[in-house]
């Protein structure tokens, strides 16, 4: 029953594809080409299955497919997988915010039309833009809460960076150990003791994005070296405790949190007040 289910959620999905497949080229382009010269026609087909089209049937795909599990990566806005989560801090949203200010990571502005044009023109231009905004990942059924960036060779193209989602510490206690742990939870207040999940990557430049090809940074594909340089430049600056590793199905010793769960390798550590 199990298999037949799962063939017939495949089939749909293959359906889904053949049919976006007609709605793009013989639909949209063939429109777009009786009314425009083909140079346009084929940018403007682009960014409508780039942009609008592809996002979408990607994530009624995901959807149909059910993809439940617990994580080891962020989500895309389409439903992709993203960046892998890779690193926890325990502390308040306060204490994040100078940990990463102690050493020398710039918080990340908001993500909307003034910035993304900024961020264009930055990137083009290749001009300096240290608070440039990240995209929206998704973990625990929202977008990241807050990000920190440390850019390379004062280039928006390349860049260490890391997003976080925060979890209130006496909500995560109860819900740690079990699915509902990743499904959702409220954003900590500001001074509420949080278990902060975070996703670390290096930009390298640019590159498209899979199944939708939309424009994007690159990515260095050695996420543990990236997320051994994040925890060596909050150690090295006082800002967090000692580090600890720790594999799938181990137990996590966070205080008064005391489990965790993950797909894979974590790095987590104790935020440190300026004066401890």
């Amino acid at each position: 029953m199990r298999l037949l289910k799962r063939l017939f959620q495949r089939l749909l999905v293959a359906l889904l594809g053949v049919a976006t497949v007609w709605l793009i080229l013989v639909v949209f382009f063939d429109v777009a080409d009786r009314k425009l010269p083909l140079v346009l026609a084929l940018a403007a087909t682009y960014g409508v299955a780039a942009y609008l089209v592809l996002p979408r049937v990607i994530r009624l795909g995901a959807r149909i497919l059910q993809r439940g599990r617990v994580p080891s990566y962020t989500l895309t806005g389409d439903g992709l997988p993203g960046d892998p989560v890779n690193v926890a801090l325990i502390g308040t949203f306060g204490e994040l915010q100078e940990a990463f200010r102690r050493a020398g990571w710039v918080r990340a502005a908001p993500l909307g039309l003034a910035s993304s044009w900024k961020m264009a023109q930055a990137f083009v231009l290749d001009r300096p833009y240290p608070d440039a905004p990240f995209s929206t990942l998704f973990l625990l059924d929202r977008g990241q809460d807050v990000g920190f960036q440390r850019s390379i060779d004062d280039s928006p193209r390349k860049r260490h960076h890391v997003r976080f989602w925060g979890i209130p510490a006496n909500e995560a206690e109860h819900t740690l150990n079990t699915p509902e742990f990743w499904r959702g939870s409220r954003r900590p207040g500001d001074g509420e003791p949080a278990l902060w999940l975070g996703a670390v990557t290096k930009d390298t430049g640019l590159a498209l994005t899979r199944l939708s090809f939309q424009i994007t940074h690159a990515t260095d594909g050695d996420t543990n070296a990236e997320r051994d340089f994040l925890m060596d430049r909050l150690a090295e600056a006082g800002a967090i405790g000692p580090a600890r590793s720790y594999k799938p199905g181990e137990r996590v010793a966070i205080g008064k949190v005391n489990r965790y769960v993950t797909d894979g390798v974590i790095a987590v550590a104790d935020i440190l007040r300026p004066d401890a």
